[in-house]
C-alpha cells in the first residue's frame, strides 16, 4: 500500500498546483456557457415566463459575469483576485439556490422524474460556488 501510495504521490506532486485550477476552470467555463447559451433572452422563453423578463436577464448576465469571475479571480493576484473569487463563488450559489428551488424544483436529488443525474449537477455547482466563496484564493 505504501508504495502505490509513494507512486502516486510522485506522479501526482508536479500537478498539485494546477489542482485548483482545473476546478476553477471547470466551474467558471461551466456558469459561463450556461448563462451565455440563455442570450439573447427570449421574453416568451420558459425563464422569463416563470420568473419575468428582468430577473432572467439578470439570472443569464450573473452567470455569465460570476463564471468570468471565478476565472478572472484566479489570474488576478492580491485582494482584488481575493474579492472577485469570492463575490463571484458567492453568486453562483446564490443563482444555485434559486436555480434548485425555482427552475429544477421537480428534480430531485435522490428521487425525481428520471432527472437525478442533473439534479447532482445542480448540486455540485452549488457546493463549488459555496467553496470559492468561502475559500477565495487562499491556496
Amino acid at each position: 500500500m505504501e508504495t502505490l501510495n509513494n507512486f502516486l504521490e510522485k506522479l501526482a506532486r508536479p500537478l498539485s498546483g494546477t489542482a485548483d485550477w482545473l476546478i476553477r476552470l471547470g466551474l467558471g467555463i461551466s456558469f459561463f456557457l450556461h448563462g451565455f447559451g440563455k442570450l439573447p433572452l427570449d421574453e416568451s422563453g420558459w425563464l422569463a415566463s416563470n420568473i419575468g423578463y428582468p430577473t432572467a436577464l439578470m439570472v443569464a448576465w450573473g452567470e455569465v459575469l460570476a463564471g468570468l469571475g471565478i476565472i478572472l479571480g484566479g489570474l488576478l493576484s492580491g485582494i482584488i483576485g481575493n474579492l472577485l473569487t469570492r463575490i463571484s463563488g458567492g453568486a453562483i450559489g446564490v443563482i444555485m439556490i434559486g436555480a434548485i428551488l425555482i427552475a429544477h424544483s421537480n428534480w430531485g436529488i435522490f428521487f425525481g422524474e428520471g432527472r437525478t443525474l442533473f439534479a447532482s449537477e445542480q448540486l455540485f455547482l452549488l457546493l463549488l460556488g459555496i467553496y470559492f466563496a468561502i475559500k477565495g484564493n487562499q491556496k
